[in-house]
């Protein structure tokens, strides 16, 4: 495996974080939303407190792993 493969590979795993985590922190924020019975409709985790905290164990994950992300990439941009 050449440098170029590398680098590759690790450019594609920072972007995997960065949408991964953007993905976590969307889910996160509607399970939230849901559990806490903000959004309406009759679902079964409408106002069901368990998904409150669901969801912001999911979002806070989402989050931290977006924010490495953006940081990761920052690093890597040319000045």
């Amino acid at each position: 495996m050449g440098s170029h493969s590398i680098e590759s590979a690790e450019c594609l795993m920072v972007w995997l974080r960065v949408v991964g985590g953007a993905l976590l922190l969307l889910v996160g924020v509607v399970w939230s939303l849901q559990g806490s019975g903000a959004m309406g409709g009759s679902g079964g985790m409408n106002g069901e407190s368990q998904w409150l905290w669901i969801g912001l164990v999911v979002g806070i994950v989402g989050l931290v792993l977006l924010i490495a992300g953006i940081r990761k990439l920052r690093s890597r941009a040319p000045r």
